[in-house]
């Protein structure tokens, strides 16, 4: 009778962790995102929250020496060195922690964009934490910038004009349909 209710317990237990280690948490963590994307937007007041036109006004203005700002891509170092805005700065958004290091001024005015919108919030909101007072988002990023048919660079073709920019980057695989990755955060070409 012993053996018997130890089994039981233990098939139960076995039963359960694998119950739990296939649910599909799937919604809440979307939910959670959501949340923690609402909190990362709200720390940019409507001014501080820029289009490709008021970016470009900016930037000739810093490239001219009219203003003083720190242009941040924050995109990853393969994105970065494919293509970038000419002249501006670039800290790895995993990176964000040695923005202290870099930018000593808490007053600074600190321009942050990534790819499209996501990393901008996100890493603005954290350089709100640690004390930044003059961070803005530009919330266009790269592709914005790309898509108004604006200027990039790398160190190999020097200034060039995108002529076609690819949003999907999803490979099939021919026979089964499926897509040849199950998690990759960007395509390598």
């Amino acid at each position: 009778m012993k053996k018997l209710f130890i089994f039981t317990i233990v098939v139960a237990f076995i039963f359960g962790a694998v119950g739990f280690g296939s649910a599909d948490d799937s919604a809440m963590l979307k939910a959670n995102e959501k949340k923690a994307w609402e909190k990362a937007t709200k720390v940019f007041s409507a001014e501080r929250q820029l289009n490709v036109q008021q970016f470009k006004k900016l930037y000739d203005k810093v490239m001219a020496g009219q203003e003083d700002a720190y242009l941040v891509d924050l995109r990853t170092h393969p994105e970065f060195y494919a293509a970038h805005i000419a002249g501006t700065d670039h800290i790895h958004a995993g990176h964000m922690y040695t923005f202290p290091k870099k930018i000593k001024n808490k007053d600074a005015k600190i321009v942050v964009w990534c790819r499209t919108h996501k990393r901008g919030a996100y890493v603005g909101e954290r350089l709100t934490e640690y004390g930044y007072t003059n961070v803005w988002w530009y919330k266009d990023g790269i592709v914005g910038w790309i898509e108004a048919g604006h200027p990039l660079c790398n160190q190999f073709m020097g200034l060039f004009k995108v002529t076609e920019y690819h949003k999907n980057f999803t490979e099939i695989d021919k026979e089964t349909k499926k897509p040849l990755y199950q998690i990759r955060e960007f395509h390598p070409y």
